[in-house]
């Protein structure tokens, strides 16, 4: 459980129990549903990270809606999108291993996370990440829902395959880019786990 949810879940649970104490039970019914399913949407479940070398798991819980091969401050590379649904896990993972090089802050709307639209004009935290193997970038993407993308992490830190970076509140996208040369395993259409789920084999470079 991620600690945020305590304070999003306990003033509707407190409601409720004011809302019983006065007799008003449809109320209280629809104050503790909405504190019970803040503390779902903050689960945040035990995953078994792939310790297999040169694999590049999913960020994000969701489904793969795209996958792209386009420009990304003007080099080619792999775009895969993850559409997260309001019922999926939100916590964001580090999908390599390596330094976090800087966390782009970026303003903007709230089309819906469907839209191909909102990967470049929704507000969004741009992760670049180096490796041995090369840059990879991740977008935590808000959506018609979503009103709030946090990373945890900051510039120069270093994180391990399938650790905590962030999270985004109440439904959105997560958009991975990857270079060339990486080999995309994932397919449209497919369910994935954060930290767990393979959407890449990236070989070394060197």
């Amino acid at each position: 459980m991620v600690k945020d949810a305590y304070g999003f879940a306990a003033p509707p649970l407190v409601l409720a129990v004011l809302c019983l104490g006065f007799g008003w039970y449809w109320a209280a019914g629809v104050l503790m549903f909405l504190g019970l399913f803040v503390f779902y949407f903050f689960r945040d479940p035990h995953r078994n990270i792939p310790t297999e070398p040169n694999i590049v798991v999913s960020p994000a819980d969701g489904h793969v809606i795209e996958i792209v091969d386009e420009e990304f401050e003007s080099t080619m590379g792999h775009r895969i999108t993850i559409f997260l649904a309001v019922w999926d896990v939100h916590v964001q993972r580090a999908p390599v291993a390596g330094k976090i090089a800087k966390v782009v802050y970026k303003p903007g709307r709230f089309y819906a996370a469907m839209r191909k639209a909102a990967s470049e004009k929704n507000e969004q935290n741009v992760i670049y990440m180096d490796t041995p193997r090369g840059r990879l970038v991740f977008k935590q993407i808000a959506g018609a829902i979503a009103r709030r993308v946090i990373c945890w992490k900051r510039k120069g830190e270093e994180v391990a395959q399938g650790e905590h970076v962030g999270m985004i509140r109440f439904g959105s996208r997560v958009d991975v880019w990857l270079p060339m040369e990486a080999q995309v395993v994932a397919q449209r259409g497919q369910k994935v786990k954060g930290g767990e789920s393979v959407l890449a084999k990236w070989n070394s470079t060197s």
